[in-house]
């Protein structure tokens, strides 16, 4: 990962902006570089993945314009060919370094052109303007928020902006800004026309779409790892890189001391796959200890996100700390396109794909930042293969009716897709355990346990009250908003609320995002 950051107005001074912009150190500690642009002032912090020697160091200067990216640009070198043929010249590897040609070549028509999870800001010094953007997604992470003077400030993570600006918002995935408004250049939940008729082609277009999705992103100069956690989806994008990959794959998997549920399926995939295989083991005291400063780096008070992000927080500390990976691949998003455990009581195929569209629209704010935070704040980069644009496109467009549980197995098209010997058996029709709770079903019990007590009854009546925007409903909630408040006072805002299973639909109406207090849970935790 990197870490860019831009002011546009001269309220904030070169020190402030160094200050602020060290607190995100973490995500790129190769290299910095501040520069003036314009009335603002622009920084990067540089993980270097692509294109390793200095020159590949941003902001990348042309013609009076600047530009700071993090992002993976996939298929750059075409897009560079293409550029070279109008008479452009590159110095590095580096696939960023396309940015302002593209820009010259085609203006705000280039977001849509990238097959990218990607953010950045250019500086157009020819007309003094600054324009931002970020992917469809949102798997890249870019916040902005309003100085004193009105003037707007750009960074990829919202404590860098503490005391720049008083109201922080995440920027919204699939947009760009430019004079003074976003405008939205690509909507991954808008179907224009749904794929319906043969299981066997539609299931062959998945796995088509995720090989291709999963091949891609092997490509770096840097070394890459892969999260296992023994459940569908990582297993599937860690199966995948191994046959396209010429040498064992590197997997890790982290899991409770006394009863982590997921650590003996990892170990039959990494078998089964051949993959070097690392696992990873925390206590109780780890995952105490560790809360507090998870909370800093996530930005949220979410439960789910805060619970699922200790592990994934640890598993990559422990990587960073004894290998020399640098890009880890994962499997987030699956759940939002191929369904939930509680999406098996969605009332109808209308009800699934409009969940399917508001989890897809949300993401950023939940596993996708989960996924960057827990990764970055160990000086890696993510990729989810899950994420891939041509990917998520076909599967929101297949019919929800395809998509509904009617086969006695939820994800039954993505399980489909990859019958054969990608996975055995037992690990392509398992049920899915929700990750927190396959870290260890302790893990949540000792979460609870030491919330609960931090307050007493009443304590927690007075306490919950004083939140009005999304309220605290139990005491670990309340203690996990609290800590929230403690490093981004005021900035609730940025999350739109807890991710729950859809109330409204029988047999979701819970007080737990828990898969696990579902009563279709059964043996997924098995």
């Amino acid at each position: 990962m990197c870490t860019i950051m831009t002011t546009t107005g001269s309220l904030t001074s070169l020190e402030d902006f160094e200050e602020a912009f060290a607190r995100t150190r973490y995500r790129g500690p190769d290299d910095t570089r501040i520069i003036k642009c314009g009335r603002g002032i622009m920084g990067f912090h540089r993980l270097a993945i692509m294109g390793l020697t200095p020159d590949g160091m941003q902001p990348f200067e042309k013609d009076d314009c600047k530009v700071v990216c993090n992002g993976e640009l996939y298929g750059f070198e075409k897009i560079r060919t293409c550029l070279e043929a109008k008479g452009y010249t590159f110095r590095s590897g580096s696939d960023c370094e396309i940015i302002l040609p593209l820009w010259f070549e085609y203006g705000t028509e280039m977001f849509r052109m990238l097959d990218a999870e990607f953010v950045l800001v250019i500086y157009d010094g020819r007309t003094d303007e600054y324009i931002a953007a970020r992917d469809p997604i949102g798997i890249r992470p870019l916040y902005y928020g309003y100085d004193a003077d009105g003037c707007i400030a750009f960074s990829s993570e919202p404590k860098s902006l503490l005391g720049i600006c008083d109201k922080i918002m995440p920027f919204p995935p699939g947009c760009y800004w430019k004079n003074g408004g976003f405008t939205r250049y690509r909507d991954m939940t808008s179907v224009k026309e749904y794929i319906s008729g043969d299981l066997d082609e539609i299931t062959s277009g998945i796995r088509a779409r995720l090989t291709e999705g999963v091949r891609k992103r092997l490509v770096a100069d840097a070394k890459v790892g892969f999260l296992l956690s023994g459940g569908l989806d990582s297993s599937l994008v860690c199966s995948i890189a191994a046959r396209e990959s010429s040498e064992p794959i590197r997997t890790f998997a982290i899991g409770m001391d006394i009863d982590a549920i997921d650590l003996k399926y990892a170990r039959i995939v990494a078998d089964y796959i051949g993959s070097d295989h690392t696992e990873v083991i925390i206590s109780k005291k780890d995952v105490i200890e560790a809360l507090d400063y998870v909370i800093y780096l996530l930005g949220t008070y979410d439960i789910t996100t805060i619970r699922a992000s200790i592990g994934m927080y640890l598993v990559c500390k422990a990587i960073h700390e004894n290998t020399d990976i640098r890009v880890i691949l994962t499997g987030e998003i699956s759940d939002e396109l191929f369904g939930y455990k509680y999406t098996d009581f969605a009332p109808s195929a209308e009800a699934f794909q409009e969940e399917a569209c508001k989890r897809i629209r949300e993401i950023h704010m939940y596993d996708v930042l989960r996924a960057d935070r827990c990764i970055s704040g160990n000086s890696l980069e993510g990729r989810v293969p899950f994420g891939d644009l041509d990917f998520v496109e076909y599967v929101m467009s297949i019919d929800p009716e395809l998509k509904l549980n009617k086969y006695g197995k939820g994800k039954y098209l993505l399980r489909k897709a990859f019958e054969g010997d990608y996975l055995p058996d037992e690990i392509l029709w398992r049920e899915k355990a929700a990750f927190s709770d396959a870290v260890g079903h302790s893990m949540v019990d000792d979460l609870k346990k030491y919330a609960a007590s931090m307050y007493t009854d009443d304590e927690f009546e007075a306490k919950m009250a004083k939140y009005e925007f999304s309220q605290p409903f139990t005491k670990e909630s309340l203690l996990y908003r609290e800590i929230f408040e403690k490093y981004y006072p005021g900035q609730a805002h940025m999350v739109a609320d807890f991710w729950m299973p859809n109330k409204s639909w029988e047999g979701c109406d819970v007080d737990d995002p828990s898969a696990r207090v579902l009563s279709n849970y059964g043996d997924s935790g098995k």
